[in-house]
């Protein structure tokens, strides 16, 4: 997939979230909209992918769900908590894992990357790690700062945090790559 085309499926539900979060000031009304593009932006993926998202599937649905009860019990907790349980999930997946001897990041980038399994098994308990330090992160933020920061933090801390966190492995994937 062409990797505009990637990004804009990454961050296109973001974008719509804070867009209607701005314009209507109201968090609960910019959830529907989110939900929406999320699914849209996961339709989008199987389209030109032909397969399934794994990824942005489980959080697809972890987006219906916690933005479903946010609205049905008009209460902002759920959509408070979503990137905090989406994080931990992942980082039980990958710590699951590492518990049994199988680094399953190597299976979700494989195809991206040919590492050594020293290296693959580092990578997955660095990651691991990561999500654990982002679910932390978001539950300081939503509960000490107001929810105009919180929103902020979702659209504009998060990726960046996770782009800085996926540069820093740079060295350690070069350290164990196989060459082909």
């Amino acid at each position: 997939m062409n990797s505009f085309i990637k990004l804009f499926i990454d961050i296109g539900p973001l974008a719509v979230f804070f867009i209607y979060y701005k314009v209507s000031g109201d968090l609960i009304e910019a959830i529907l909209p989110l939900m929406l593009a999320t699914i849209i932006s996961v339709v989008i993926s199987y389209i030109l992918e032909k397969r399934i998202p794994i990824m942005p599937t489980l959080g697809a649905g972890i987006v219906v769900i916690f933005g479903g009860l946010t609205i049905i019990f008009d209460n902002k907790i759920f959509i408070f908590m979503k990137p905090t349980i989406i994080n931990i999930i992942f980082a039980a997946i990958l710590y699951g894992g590492i518990i049994l001897k199988k680094p399953l990041l190597k299976y979700l980038l494989g195809s991206a990357l040919k590492l050594e399994e020293e290296g693959w098994s580092i990578l997955t308990q660095r990651w691991a790690a990561f999500f654990i330090a982002l679910a932390v992160l978001n539950e300081i933020v939503w509960r000490t700062m107001s929810e105009e920061f919180w929103v902020s933090f979702k659209v504009f801390g998060i990726l960046p945090i996770t782009f800085i966190f996926t540069m820093t492995q740079f060295p350690l994937i070069k350290k164990y790559q196989v060459e082909d």
